[in-house]
């Protein structure tokens, strides 16, 4: 599996509008999260590895805990998970994947992002099968026999394990993050992860060049500008 994930922000906000796109968004996800598994971070690790990422990519604080006392209050949105999949500049492979309250609203808005650029929407399944949905950790430490024997004692399916440069980064089924992180927090004390994301990863990549450099530039930026779009996942080369 290699090197072949990308950060879950591949460009930082760089001015107030964009930073507060990042805020709204980590905000929606986070209340979505504490909303479906508890309020408690100690007991819903996916709240926990979600505010980590939040704190990493500077959300302040004021925006997390607005969005967990919403979602203790019980009502508020009523956000759902939307995919979308299809193909980019140069033929790449794109997964969208949303928060929406209008469905249909955001289907047209991720539409009008691919048809404006010459790009094909596609069915659901059209492209997602040629990656991998994959749970990656990555923290400080050279002890890879130590690291495994905590995950297999688990039960996690590790996919993969590189050690390199005195950091440790773990491949696992999205569906064993819980346990693959649990593990680690469990035999590692004080462990601080600089990844803890559940991420598509391409099992294969396409090279874009020429013409199409600035189309899937433009494409991209299209559908992170969306407040829906959460995430956008692509298989270009570099």
């Amino acid at each position: 599996m290699g090197r072949a994930y990308q950060n879950r922000k591949e460009s930082m906000a760089k001015t107030s509008d964009a930073k507060a796109r990042v805020y709204s968004k980590y905000g929606r996800e986070i209340y979505v999260c504490a909303k479906a598994g508890g309020i408690d971070p100690d007991g819903n690790l996916s709240l926990r590895g979600l505010i980590d990422r939040a704190k990493k990519d500077q959300v302040p604080s004021h925006v997390i805990d607005k969005a967990i006392d919403k979602a203790k209050g019980g009502g508020g949105e009523d956000f759902a998970t939307a995919r979308y999949e299809g193909f980019g500049p140069g033929g790449c492979m794109v997964i969208v994947d949303c928060l929406t309250d209008n469905a249909t609203r955001t289907f047209n808005d991720v539409r009008l992002c691919f048809t404006k650029n010459n790009c094909k929407i596609g069915t659901q399944g059209s492209v997602s099968h040629m990656f991998d949905h994959a749970a990656i950790l990555a923290f400080n430490g050279d002890d890879e026999d130590t690291t495994l024997e905590a995950l297999m004692n688990a039960d996690v399916d590790v996919s993969d394990i590189e050690c390199e440069d005195g950091k440790i980064t773990i491949f696992a089924p999205h569906t064993d993050y819980g346990k693959a992180k649990q593990a680690i927090s469990d035999t590692f004390a004080g462990i601080e992860f600089e990844v803890d994301e559940i991420q598509f990863i391409p099992q294969n990549t396409t090279a874009v060049g020429g013409d199409d450099i600035p189309v899937l530039e433009k494409f991209l930026d299209m559908l992170n500008d969306l407040d829906d779009v959460q995430n956008v996942y692509h298989n270009v080369e570099g």
